[in-house]
């Protein structure tokens, strides 16, 4: 009888454990994660852009693998206030009340969304919600917003360096496409950058007026193909293109150059774009990338609220200090000796001896 009463226990136990252990965990430890629904609406494009929204996105489904939470996004059907406030309530009434936006073009949105939907919470990467009066705008991140910003001028700083050192001499070129901070200051630190190689690093690379253009567009492709030529056409060996579909133009000349032996390389901005510059098997245009971790960003403030860490109300910055900017961690068209530079500057970076103006300056505009 003893026996029997002990093996019951015993048994009692094991099933008690197994129960325990199957207890609606997705993984994480978190069981909360199960219960997260993560939102996304898309800006211009897809979130297969080679850009903003693909780094977005890809935050999200590294969520979704690493944490167990649920995915959607949504694709307005326009660029208006109107249009993203229109996806923002669809994904809200279809239950994903984490909603993340990814560009400056969703602040006005935000700024009216966070106070409509008082229990989701908002991330908006690049942007701060406000009332969008041109003249003195009224600037709110509510307590259920964070608002995220980079900085590019540390990003775009490395890329100069990486560039100069790896080409060592030759002319340079900037494509922008809107004329907005993000993107004026891709181009003030790349100069920086491409200064400080040329003083320090025994480089010989020029940047000259006629080779920094802002097209003032983000969707043009023919637009960058066409911009892109034209500096190649100058004798320009690489272009840095801050311009969405616009640099994909750029990319795109680049590699019908490179495809005829001519030596036509592109800079990529937001996320590495290596892939995306293939031309012939592995062989591709893009030198390097300026990158901003746009994925990390978002991966970091889902894994926040998991933990019920959300910093509402709060802006962030992501700078070369918590690893948030810089240049992908593999570069096949840039050699060890100039990885090892590159680093070497990324250190003294980071320990504050050389700093990057975000500013203009006596910079080309």
């Amino acid at each position: 009888m003893k026996k029997r009463l002990i093996a019951m226990a015993v048994t009692l136990l094991m099933t008690t454990g197994v129960l325990a252990g199957c207890g609606g965990d997705s993984g994480t430890g978190d069981t909360k994660s199960a219960d997260l629904n993560v939102g996304m609406i898309t800006d211009i494009g897809t979130i297969d852009d080679k850009s903003f929204n693909q780094g977005t996105w890809e935050g999200i489904i590294k969520a979704k693998n690493e944490l167990g939470i649920k995915e959607k996004y949504l694709q307005p059907g326009g660029q208006t206030k109107a249009d993203y406030l229109t996806e923002i309530k669809n994904i809200y009434d279809a239950g994903f009340k984490f909603i993340v936006t990814p560009g400056y073009k969703f602040e006005t949105a935000i700024y009216e969304a966070q106070d409509k939907y008082k229990d989701a919470k908002f991330v908006i990467i690049d942007g701060a919600p406000n009332d969008g009066n041109e003249k003195k705008p009224t600037t709110k991140v509510g307590e259920n917003t964070i608002s995220i910003f980079y900085a590019e001028e540390q990003s775009g700083f490395l890329a100069g360096v990486a560039t100069a050192v790896q080409l060592k001499e030759g002319d340079l070129g900037f494509i922008g496409g809107l004329k907005i901070p993000p993107v004026q200051k891709f181009n003030w630190g790349f100069q920086q950058g491409v200064n400080y190689a040329n003083k320090n690093l025994g480089t010989k690379v020029t940047l000259k007026k006629e080779n920094v253009k802002y097209t003032m567009s983000f969707d043009d492709v023919a637009l960058g193909q066409q911009t892109a030529a034209t500096m190649y056409d100058r004798g320009v060996k690489a272009i840095f293109a801050c311009a969405g579909k616009v640099g994909v133009g750029v990319i795109t000349e680049a590699k019908t150059r490179a495809s005829k032996g001519e030596e036509a390389f592109v800079v990529g901005v937001d996320v590495d774009q290596f892939d995306e510059g293939k031309y012939e098997g592995d062989k591709s245009v893009v030198l390097t990338s300026a990158t901003k971790k746009i994925g990390k960003s978002a991966f970091d403030m889902i894994k926040d609220e998991l933990d019920g860490k959300f910093q509402g109300g709060k802006t962030l910055r992501y700078d070369i200090s918590n690893d948030g900017v810089g240049i992908p961690e593999t570069n096949p068209n840039l050699s060890e000796e100039t990885v090892k530079k590159v680093n070497e500057v990324k250190e003294k970076m980071k320990s504050g001896e050389i700093k990057v103006s975000a500013e203009q300056g006596d910079l080309i505009p």
